[in-house]
């Protein structure tokens, strides 16, 4: 994390309460609460799928006034078993959700989500518009067939040298579709060969995920303990399309179209293009839409942690007099 990217967000804290939640046989979720416990309730939504939370996504919300829940979804972070794509799939994570919020006593919650969490909250808040007060997203991602295409291939036109590392990763016979060659590889039964695999998916996000490419941020998504998630959960949910109809988000915006939303998008964001956030907001024009110039994919790109900031701040007035 930058300096200046840690002056525009709020202090470090730790959170009041812990805990787990199996939500079937195989899967059990870790989730924590943080801030104001009689605060204004909040969902962070992480992205990936599979990247997990860190305690810097406790910290884009004033803890004073915000109750913020975080959660690792299936297959993430301290969730258990890591890695694991069997019974995982968007409606399950909407089930998920759902179960949190009742088993905390939640009536209704800000849904926050950047990359992946931005498509679980746009197909959260479509099924369950009820509990949602409002959504800031931020890097969007609708998960369709073009941006799944673009994640795998298209990136080699900004990034050529890192995909082609991504795409010497299997035998050049197999290049052709990287994707199945990947999935074949990440689903096997030898560790050997699916934690390589994960590492190459994982380091290839991870290198163009800032505007300016950060050793540790790579680094981070080449250990175990991320690459993991992220390269079995990625591929399983674009080889799945998520488990939606193709562009489906879109078609179903009226549902939410009523409630209040923030869009935050950088400009050179190489991951999640803008032409996804635009349109978006062009099908829910009533959405405040923010571009940020200098700005890749992550969170915390100096301007896009600031805009993320003043966006949950702005929250707090709106819900004020609602």
């Amino acid at each position: 994390m930058t300096t200046e990217a840690m002056i525009t967000v709020f202090p470090e804290i730790e959170p009041y309460r812990t805990g787990t939640l199996a939500v079937d046989a195989l899967h059990t979720l870790y989730w924590e609460e943080c801030g104001n416990p009689d605060g204004q309730p909040v969902l962070f939504l992480h992205g990936g799928p599979g990247a997990g939370t860190s305690p810097a996504h406790r910290r884009f919300f004033d803890p004073a006034h915000y109750r913020i829940v975080l959660f690792d979804q299936r297959g993430a972070g301290k969730s258990t078993p890591l890695g694991e794509y069997r019974n995982n799939t968007t409606p399950l994570l909407i089930e998920d959700i759902e179960k949190i919020r009742v088993m905390l006593g939640i009536q209704q919650w800000l849904v926050f989500g950047g990359s992946w969490g931005s498509t679980l909250a746009l197909a959260y808040g479509e099924a369950h518009p009820e509990r949602c007060l409002g959504f800031i997203l931020r890097g969007i991602f609708l998960c369709t067939k073009t941006e799944v295409e673009w994640f795998v291939n298209g990136m080699q036109y900004f990034y050529p040298e890192v995909h082609q590392q991504f795409a010497e990763g299997v035998p050049e016979v197999e290049r052709g579709d990287l994707l199945q060659a990947y999935v074949k590889r990440l689903f096997c039964d030898d560790p050997a060969i699916y934690t390589e695999a994960a590492r190459n998916w994982s380091r290839y996000e991870g290198s163009c995920l800032f505007l300016k490419p950060q050793a540790a941020a790579i680094a981070s998504f080449e250990s175990d303990e991320v690459s993991l998630g992220i390269g079995r959960l990625e591929a399983h949910y674009m080889q799945h399309g998520a488990f939606m109809d193709d562009d489906a988000l879109i078609r179903n915006i009226g549902k939410i179209r009523h409630l209040p939303a923030v869009i935050v998008q950088g400009r050179y964001d190489v991951i999640c293009p803008p032409v996804s956030a635009y349109r978006l907001h062009q099908a829910w024009p009533e959405a405040a839409y923010h571009v940020i110039g200098d700005a890749g994919h992550a969170a915390m790109e100096p301007g896009i942690a600031a805009a993320l900031v003043r966006a949950t701040e702005d929250f707090k007035i709106q819900q004020r007099f609602s």
